[in-house]
């Protein structure tokens, strides 16, 4: 799927991610989740989680998919954030979301998630945005309340053992599905 950047907030730009990003977003993500730069943002999992968060395959994956969209977003054109859009018929999955540690707290990610709902709704016509978030997150997950999202109390094993996803510092981690009517 083709797009324009699309100018947003006034100095912000929205593109498909390609191949020649993979290893800039890596770094994003995993500065925005895990290790001690994390820490500087009020996202990191650095607490509950060790290891990486994602990797180039993973990213690249994301980008190849037919069905899937990664955004760059750039301010002033330095990469700031990213998320992942995937159509999955009436339905849209919000993922890999990440936001620059230097840059939360600002507002940013409240334009970005409008932004991704804006265009689910209108390039595939969706009705419903999707997300899984580990259920210790309480203060992430308000902050998704606090954007529409509702919590289902429908949850999903983390993948203990597979460190693709992390080094798990607890044993009580499991993802929670969380959804948003898009009006």
């Amino acid at each position: 799927m083709e797009t324009t950047p699309r100018p947003a907030a006034a100095e912000l730009t929205f593109r498909d991610a390609t191949e020649a990003d993979v290893a800039a977003l890596v770094a994003l993500i995993e500065s925005a989740y895990r290790g001690d730069s994390s820490r500087s943002g009020w996202t990191t999992e650095a607490d509950i989680l060790e290891g990486q968060r994602t990797d180039p395959e993973g990213v690249l994956d994301v980008i190849k998919s037919p069905d899937s969209r990664l955004l760059a977003v750039e301010r002033d054109g330095v990469l700031v954030a990213c998320c992942q859009l995937e159509h999955r018929g009436e339905a849209a999955y919000f993922g890999m979301f990440a936001v620059r540690p230097d840059a939360q707290g600002g507002g940013l990610g409240k334009v970005i998630i409008a932004e991704a709902e804006r265009m689910v709704r209108e390039v595939w016509g969706v009705g419903e945005m999707h997300m899984t978030v580990i259920s210790v997150r309480e203060d992430l997950i308000a902050w998704y309340e606090r954007r529409g999202y509702r919590r289902t109390g429908r949850m999903t094993p983390f993948p203990y053992g597979d460190e693709r996803f992390g080094v798990p510092q607890r044993d009580d981690l499991e993802f929670e599905l969380l959804v948003k009517a898009l009006g």
